[in-house]
């Protein structure tokens, strides 16, 4: 899996969270709404249209944000639960954020292909923001995604404004331009990527445009951006496409933060590297969504 030395790392660092679901319900004697979590939230028909959901204490509409968290994989593999381990980092550095880790469907064996992803990601935001009066979230809305992951995170980001536009969104080495990727694939052969999305760039280019999320990098569409990347990827290379949608938002003139690791590659990164990443995501995000 693409992303799995990811999760291992981020595993030596955080603690595994329970299954057990917590009331909602459960005020303390301060009448304070206590912690909740649920997992495998069905947000769709299919069996991956499901979210984990953790919230916490205190939380009300008014003032309690939202961190959509969206896993990788080559958009044909991987599970929310691969991002378990990063739940508690992120709940250290950003106590006060409601967190929905979701899924969605898998592109394989010529089904699920481009844009099933990208839709299946709106329709759980859209399905989050209709449980706010239930969950007590506010419509404060922001996106984290690694690999195919940031991928989507940068298209729900950057294209939609409706039901909600995000306020910062956080890339953890995502693809930013499909054509590019197809053209100078690397290690990933392009009769793989033609697979996944179900074309190439010649038999649909409206499809490759529409899926790159580097031609919605515009000042009236994108958000605040905190891009993090190894120098020495071999799936999604650095200068292509991270550092290609750092130079297109600083000239839309969009917050951009780009932090390269160097010799770092797809995800393998050691723990001071992932410790360095989340403390940097932590400042970015409580700058730009204070």
């Amino acid at each position: 899996m693409i992303v799995r030395n990811l999760y291992l790392c981020l595993f030596t660092t955080a603690v595994m969270l329970s299954c057990k679901k917590e009331d909602t319900n459960g005020n303390n004697n301060n009448n304070i709404v206590a912690a909740a979590s649920y997992n495998n939230v069905a947000y769709g028909a299919d069996a991956l249209q499901k979210m984990d959901v953790y919230l916490p204490a205190g939380r009300s509409k008014d003032s309690t944000k939202v961190m959509v968290l969206i896993h990788g994989g080559a958009w044909a593999s991987g599970d929310k639960a691969d991002f378990a381990p990063f739940i508690d980092s992120l709940k250290r550095r950003l106590p006060d954020y409601a967190i929905f880790n979701i899924n969605y469907r898998l592109s394989g064996l010529g089904a699920n292909v481009f844009p099933t992803q990208e839709t299946d990601t709106r329709a759980a935001v859209e399905f989050i923001l209709s449980k706010r009066a239930e969950y007590l979230i506010s419509d404060n809305f922001s996106m984290l995604g690694a690999s195919a992951g940031a991928h989507l995170a940068l298209l729900q980001a950057y294209k939609y404004s409706v039901p909600v536009k995000a306020k910062v969104v956080v890339d953890f080495f995502g693809p930013t331009n499909l054509n590019d990727l197809y053209n100078n694939p690397g290690v990933v052969p392009q009769s793989t990527i033609e697979a996944i999305v179900g074309a190439t760039p010649v038999s649909n280019p409206a499809l490759y445009f529409q899926s790159s999320p580097i031609n919605y990098a515009t000042g009236s569409a994108a958000c605040p951006t905190i891009i993090l990347q190894g120098s020495a990827d071999l799936l999604v290379n650095a200068t292509s496409q991270s550092f290609a949608l750092k130079n297109k938002l600083e000239l839309e003139g969009v917050p951009v933060q780009y932090v390269e690791y160097a010799g770092a590659g797809h995800g393998d990164w050691n723990t001071a590297t992932f410790s360095d990443a989340f403390n940097k995501i932590q400042a970015f995000v409580n700058l730009y969504n204070p």
